[in-house]
């Protein structure tokens, strides 16, 4: 992964909007300007409460019910509420930024959290579930949470593809310069679809499993699969800018 210095190269390649008077005020950072609007900040505090909620129910969950006598299961929910918390920190750490040094910054952020853990523990969980059912001859995708969840995978997995071609190596896989930049927008807006499927499926997994519904409090199961990821998505659509998107 591209250095904080690289990517700031990347993206002054892409940013042709940018002033170059401003890019280079932007390198000292000792002129950087707050990018926050208001709200902002308490969004991010309700996403991040919301997340680490929605983590510790599914943990809780688990370890509640023997994970040894769970076999492969045990490490699909694991997983995939830790890929969900990645996800939600991913796209949290890259929405205010508006300077290229704060734009470079994030970016790292975001593809350590999307490329770095998020994408790699959400297919090992997928990976899990399905060896766990061929296991056990169960037939696999059954449920609206298994075809959701499917979906889902291949969908994030093709998301961060593009996501990443359009800014390595200046976005040289996509033509680079504007070419580059005119995808981004698209993958930023389909990133938010791409989010707000990845939190139905888990809704779908947590609210809906029978599994989950025979081996948790139905209180907490509502806490954590229907008002957490309802509290996330909410609060991370608050903080989104179409303005970076040029769409309107």
């Amino acid at each position: 992964m591209s250095s904080a210095a690289d990517n700031l190269e990347q993206l002054e390649g892409l940013l042709s909007d940018v002033d170059p008077e401003q890019v280079g005020m932007a390198r000292n950072t000792t002129n950087l300007r707050t990018e926050g609007r208001k709200g902002d900040r308490t969004a991010e505090y309700a996403a991040l409460a919301a997340v680490v909620v929605f983590v510790l129910v599914t943990w809780g969950i688990i370890f509640a019910n023997d994970p040894m006598s769970l076999g492969w299961f045990t490490y699909h929910p694991i997983l995939q509420s830790c890929a969900i918390a990645c996800f939600t920190y991913g796209v949290l750490t890259l929405q205010p930024t508006s300077q290229p040094v704060t734009k470079a910054a994030g970016l790292q952020r975001h593809q350590i959290a999307m490329f770095g853990i998020g994408i790699p523990c959400i297919l090992v969980g997928t990976a899990f579930m399905i060896y766990n059912k061929s296991l056990h001859s169960a037939p696999h995708f059954t449920s609206w949470h298994g075809t959701f969840g499917i979906i889902t995978v291949v969908c994030l997995l093709t998301q961060g593809l593009i996501g990443g071609a359009s800014v390595w190596f200046g976005g040289a896989a996509l033509g680079g310069g504007m070419k580059a930049k005119a995808v981004w927008k698209y993958h930023r807006l389909s990133g938010y679809i791409v989010f707000s499927l990845t939190l139905f499926t888990a809704y779908l997994g947590g609210a809906w499993s029978g599994w989950v519904t025979g081996h948790s409090n139905s209180l907490v199961q509502f806490v954590g699969y229907t008002v957490a990821p309802a509290v996330i998505l909410l609060a991370v659509y608050t903080r989104i800018r179409p303005s970076k998107m040029k769409f309107i």
